[in-house]
């Protein structure tokens, strides 16, 4: 990383970081971003070794949306989680959480049915549950892989193309997800390209301490990245977290990799699907109607300062005022609210948004992030679905 975009001197100490910060209003276990950052940071250049709890960190970016200063309060957190990952030792739940993509990949061609069994039967859980997989937590559900779904699908041919990063969310457990993106991106005449080569942004990678495996990831797909931008072809994804990963993550973690026509390499789906709509491409009918939509933020896609696309998606297509839950972190973080001493953390952290959801009894609720949604639904018993889902559905009502 570089010295200079990890610098804690930038700090002045205003605490606005752990006014921000879900993780430290919810558990004295974790000390905020402002100690564990910036603060400690400089008796870690000392080499003074204390382990004071920069796991609980939950990767949110809350902190770095909030500081004045621009510290980049999260690296410095993932800095101090990889220095101790490699002192003593990656455990077997970190990487099983952080490896999901590639072991989802490795089993693809394996059915469905019979990875569900395997993953979720009770013996699995408890299993899972005594490494450090919470068995009270709602592991996400095998779908049929997208990869394989996209190759099969009857696809339409057109002029303009784009490439589509669908991300582990959609390529493992959601493919339906991804199929609605597809079928919209051809409504605006976008012939959808998803190179087979992709792999997981690294994202997950990061934040459990596995920063070798995440440089490794960033290679490959930015290999791709720069193919298809020499070609003049966008490269989107429907994930918040993936996007962000792109635009500020591996250039802050892996400069030395960045190309002088990289541009932030992914994206945002619903930005340019906006983008289509006003340029005339993109045009759907939608009835009226009196259906009510609940929207949940992404922490993640809060943190690219690109306000709401997936909402103003909604809105434009389909006529309805959808209501902004504005409820903060739902708690899951990625794979934070997986493990076992964080459960309960990130159950507390998502409670005000479980409550609106439940208080608003709209008739949708949808967020753009997979593991967002997954959490939603394990905190209210009730259904979320992807923005452009939503969209896709209204449409068919017709």
């Amino acid at each position: 990383m570089s010295s200079e975009l990890i610098n804690p001197d930038k700090c002045i100490a205003c605490t606005i970081c752990q006014v921000h910060c879900p993780v430290a209003k919810t558990t004295p276990k974790y000390l905020g971003p402002r100690v564990i950052g910036p603060a400690y940071e400089r008796f870690r250049d000392m080499k003074v070794d204390e382990d004071i709890n920069a796991e609980y960190c939950s990767n949110c970016k809350n902190c770095d949306i909030a500081c004045p200063q621009g510290v980049p309060i999260t690296a410095l957190m993932v800095k101090a989680k990889n220095k101790k990952a490699k002192k003593e030792g990656f455990r077997l739940r970190e990487w099983i959480l952080s490896h999901g993509g590639f072991l989802a990949d490795t089993f693809k061609y394996i059915p469905t049915p019979l990875k569900n069994f395997g993953l979720l039967n009770p013996i699995s859980r408890a299993l899972l549950d005594v490494i450090g997989i919470s068995k009270k937590a709602t592991m996400p559900k095998f779908a049929k892989h997208f990869s394989l779904v996209h190759k099969n699908d009857k696809k339409a041919k057109f002029t303009k193309k784009v490439v589509f990063f669908p991300g582990c969310y959609i390529n493992d457990y959601d493919s339906n997800t991804g199929l609605d993106m597809v079928w919209i991106l051809n409504q605006a005449g976008y012939e959808v390209i998803v190179p087979k080569e992709f792999c997981c942004c690294g994202l997950p990678l990061v934040s459990n301490g596995f920063m070798d495996d995440a440089r490794k990831n960033a290679e490959i797909n930015l290999a791709i990245l720069k193919k298809y931008s020499k070609e003049g072809i966008k490269i989107i994804t429907g994930c918040p977290s993936c996007s962000l990963m792109f635009k500020k993550d591996i250039p802050e973690y892996f400069p030395e990799l960045m190309y002088d026509t990289y541009n932030g390499g992914l994206m945002d789906a619903q930005e340019f699907l906006l983008e289509c709509v006003k340029k005339g491409e993109l045009k759907l009918n939608v009835e009226k109607t009196d259906t009510s939509i609940l929207y949940h933020e992404p922490c993640h896609l809060r943190a690219q300062g690109i306000g709401l696309p997936g909402l103003e998606l909604m809105e434009t297509i389909t006529g309805i005022k959808v209501k902004n839950a504005q409820a903060g972190c739902c708690g899951i973080s990625g794979s934070y609210g997986f493990k076992k001493e964080k459960y309960d953390i990130g159950m507390s952290i998502g409670s005000k948004l479980f409550n609106t959801i439940n208080e608003s009894k709209c008739d949708i609720n949808t967020s753009e992030c997979g593991t967002c949604r997954l959490q939603m639904e394990h905190g209210t018993g009730k259904k979320a679905i992807h923005p452009v889902t939503v969209i896709r559905q209204l449409v068919m009502k017709k």
